[in-house]
């Protein structure tokens, strides 16, 4: 740590102006793990945080940065399971821990949930403070950057949950963002089976194809995803279905997403919606009663992060598919206006805090 107490950072001083600071480095009370953080992703919650999509939650300025890992560099009296020089990631989830769905421990339900980089400083500096119960050990097998994914794989592998998602599952999964992938990975841990991905982009597809087996890509603007997806499935249909699009196009060949993935799915399957939109998404109610299906929704994760680690440690995930590029987190602003200008051509930036 720097013996001024002072850090790096990129903070967010108004809405779409990033600045590389210097800043305080922050304190850590008893129970907190003060974290030097190696590399952050930027999220797609991160973009609309920088053009005050989420004002008045985000108060400017402030350090954003939910998706993150690094090293212990300092502990509080009362930390008890971390020492300095630990390589750790941490989840940003702050439950308020009042309210109903706290009450049954369904966290990611809170009515008030607050999160790390969201509304209160997160990772885009160079040092973090975050409470012990928030911190999670790395396997060893895990790099740096990679250890920087393990938040969105988190929503991947939670959604799989919320779908129940079994061995030998056909899965589909409408949105091939950020999401979307982190979905389908997760979603082969599990599953041989075949995977469906469908997106208007084809950049996205191409992806998909490079680095998944037995996975069909579908254009809904060139093909018909459910009547590819029935051909697919000798007319069975997929056992589960993921809508991950959030504000849905019109497209040439599918309905809206959500009806979409009801119309995809054999009777008693699952569909698992992500996608925050706030446009209606129609649907024909007497489609989902037929098959006597279920809608199930997933916002963030409940505990998924061990999950992930231990997969992102064995090898079963896939980073590179997700990482589009790497760039140093002084050029934070120049990465924000990159995925405003051209948000087609990336996935995921990942800021590095270490150069």
């Amino acid at each position: 740590m720097d013996s001024s107490n002072k850090m790096q950072a990129a903070v967010l001083i108004k809405y779409n102006q990033v600045e590389w600071k210097t800043v305080p480095v922050p304190e850590i009370r008893s129970d907190q793990v003060l974290v030097r953080v190696g590399y952050a992703g930027i999220c797609g919650s991160d973009q609309h945080i920088f053009s005050g999509d989420f004002h008045p939650r985000t108060r400017v300025p402030f350090i954003p940065g939910h998706e993150f890992a690094g090293t212990v560099a300092g502990v509080g009296e009362r930390v008890k399971h971390f020492e300095v020089g630990d390589r750790v990631c941490i989840d940003p989830i702050i439950p308020c821990g009042q309210c109903a769905a706290c009450e049954l421990e369904h966290y990611p339900a809170c009515t008030s949930l607050k999160l790390l980089g969201v509304d209160m400083d997160g990772g885009f500096g160079q040092f973090v403070a975050a409470d012990e119960h928030m911190v999670y050990k790395l396997d060893d097998r895990i790099s740096e950057r990679d250890a920087s994914l393990i938040e969105v794989y988190s929503i991947g592998f939670h959604a799989c949950n919320r779908a129940g998602l079994k061995a030998d599952d056909t899965v589909a999964i409408w949105g091939g963002g950020r999401i979307g992938h982190s979905i389908a990975q997760a979603a082969r841990t599990r599953t041989a089976n075949k995977i469906f991905i469908i997106d208007i982009l084809e950049k996205r597809l191409e992806i998909a194809r490079q680095y998944y087996h037995n996975v069909i890509t579908i254009n809904p603007d060139t093909q018909d995803p459910v009547k590819i997806i029935q051909e697919h499935t000798h007319n069975r249909g997929v056992d589960v279905a993921f809508e991950a699009v959030g504000h849905a196009h019109e497209t040439r060949f599918a309905p809206h997403p959500v009806r979409a993935c009801v119309q995809s799915i054999h009777g008693a399957g699952t569909v698992c919606v992500l996608g925050l939109a706030d446009d209606p998404a129609p649907i024909v109610m007497k489609e989902l009663i037929w098959r006597e299906a279920k809608i199930v929704a997933s916002r963030v994760s409940h505990g998924e992060f061990s999950e992930a680690i231990t997969h992102l440690g064995k090898g079963d995930l896939v980073p590179d598919a997700l990482v589009t590029t790497v760039m140093p987190a002084s050029d934070a602003q120049k990465a924000f206006n990159m995925l405003q200008e051209n948000p087609d051509d990336y996935l995921k930036i990942v800021l590095d805090l270490n150069s």
